[in-house]
């Protein structure tokens, strides 16, 4: 990893963050367990200090549905040359905000988040920005994962950003993952029958009271996602493993590469070229679908995340939920599933739908100690 474009540069001047002195000068930054197999994402289990972490390295397009490339820039961060010498931070700032404009649409507030931006930038807080610090932060700032964790800092169902070095950061650790079912060796993954893994997963979870308070927190995620303080997103993977959770059971986001800006999504799909709706797809879960007129994908996607989201919530919850209130969770959980088109069209339902489960649930845990 000292040899890729992720704190190689620090030695050289062209990066900074609060992270680099650390890895590359203490050596107090230890990268342990590797993760992913993908040279080009690393991520790495690590600490810092006593701090616990996993430790983030993207060198490469997001995994290419031939619109990733857009999705998430890596052209120019790599090379760390933006922004160029002699701009001010009145420029930077500027930067900043036309970058997220981009990427989230004009929001109001989005002057606010610039500030934030910034200040992180000044990762040694000496009050000053180097170049080499506003080297780092744009590259980070190209990364989904990294702008979901800003948009969504004041929230707790992201982790913490806890430092970075180029663009190579440090999340705060999850300590329990995926959302359910156990890690397996690949030689046996490769053997096991679908119906069986699926089996295993559901004996591999917490008990009904937590998996109810985990829930809760998917359903507050779609909630902060949709119509955010900054505009709203797509869940485009809402799989098990790319949710966590802490040992409170509050869920934690593992894995934001495929949470991305609506605004973003939809002029890039609108690009894409298709003979059929399968071809209007990125990640695992946004689709739209295929205007055959034109032969070009049409911008909105066909499920809300709402809808996704109770998918991967199904089985999970309804597995040995308490008789008095199981009947009424299937009716809502599958009234749920089946919810098609934008939020947006039918924001009435959406918000009934999540509102009864979240009540449903909270009500069924409030009064115990799991809550």
């Amino acid at each position: 990893i000292m040899g890729s474009d992720c704190p190689g540069s620090k030695t050289k001047g062209v990066i900074d963050g609060s992270a680099c002195s650390s890895l590359c000068e203490k050596g107090t930054l230890y990268l342990g367990k590797c993760f992913t197999a993908k040279p080009k994402s690393q991520v790495y289990s690590g600490s810092w200090g006593d701090l616990e972490g996993v430790i983030k390295c993207q060198m490469e397009d997001a995994p290419h549905y031939d619109l990733g490339s857009e999705m998430e820039p890596r052209k120019e961060s790599a090379a760390f040359n933006k922004p160029t010498k002699g701009t001010s931070v009145e420029k930077f700032r500027e930067m900043i905000l036309n970058h997220l404009k981009a990427k989230v649409g004009d929001q109001a507030n989005l002057a606010d988040l610039a500030t934030q931006v910034l200040a992180i930038t000044d990762a040694n807080k000496d009050g000053h920005i180097s170049l080499p610090e506003a080297h780092s932060t744009w590259a980070l700032l190209q990364l989904n994962e990294f702008l979901l964790a800003l948009v969504l800092q004041d929230r707790e169902h992201t982790p913490k950003l806890l430092g970075f070095c180029g663009d190579l950061y440090v999340m705060e650790k999850v300590p329990h993952s995926p959302l359910y079912g156990v890690s397996l060796p690949w030689i046996v993954e490769v053997w096991m029958p679908a119906g069986l893994r699926h089996s295993m997963d559901q004996w591999f979870t917490p008990s009904w009271p937590h998996k109810a308070k985990i829930s809760i927190g998917l359903l507050e995620l779609v909630e902060d996602v949709f119509h955010g303080t900054f505009g709203s997103f797509l869940m485009c993977d809402v799989s098990a493993a790319s949710f966590g959770y802490n040992d409170r059971h509050d869920l934690k986001v593992m894995d934001a590469r495929y949470i991305v800006p609506e605004a973003i999504f939809q002029e890039d799909i609108r690009q894409q070229r298709c003979e059929a709706d399968e071809d209007c797809v990125y990640g695992a879960d946004c689709l739209t679908s295929c205007d055959l007129t034109k032969h070009r994908c049409t911008p909105e996607v066909t499920r809300p995340n709402l809808a996704k989201a109770c998918e991967a919530l199904k089985d999970y919850v309804l597995r040995g939920a308490p008789s008095d209130v199981r009947e009424e969770l299937e009716k809502q959980l599958y009234a749920c599933v089946t919810l098609k088109g934008s939020a947006e069209q039918m924001e009435i339902e959406h918000s009934l739908i999540l509102n009864n489960l979240k009540t449903l649930l909270w009500k069924k845990i409030s009064h115990t100690k799991d809550s």
